[in-house]
């Protein structure tokens, strides 16, 4: 690969270097970052306990209500967990949208 010289840099790169050393960037990214690194987290714990629990204990098969085992319940609240997690970042961005337009007039 080649290098690029700080003189053939175009003004567009020197925008872009601008915008991502920006305050607002910087505080967008870490809004974004503190949301979403958690969510992830939790949704992969939550999604993976469900395999792990079901092949290593048998707590799960027993009937909860009726002859709905906790396993069909845990099953059935990630679905819940999914729709949830959209709803909240569907608002979250709302704020992350409003960052961007921040930084989009800063730039101008």
């Amino acid at each position: 690969m080649h290098q690029v010289s700080e003189t053939a840099k175009t003004e567009t790169t020197r925008s872009a270097e601008a915008i991502v050393e920006s305050a607002s960037f910087k505080q967008l990214m870490r809004e974004k970052n503190t949301f979403i690194l958690p969510a992830i987290v939790f949704c992969l714990i939550f999604y993976f306990t469900l395999p792990i629990m079901t092949s290593y204990f048998t707590f799960l098969n027993r009937p909860l209500l009726g002859d709905i085992t906790g396993a069909w319940l845990f099953a059935f609240l990630q679905f819940i967990m999914t729709w949830t997690f959209c709803t909240l970042y569907n608002k979250k961005a709302r704020s992350f949208d409003r960052l961007v337009e921040q930084i989009k007039e800063e730039s101008r």
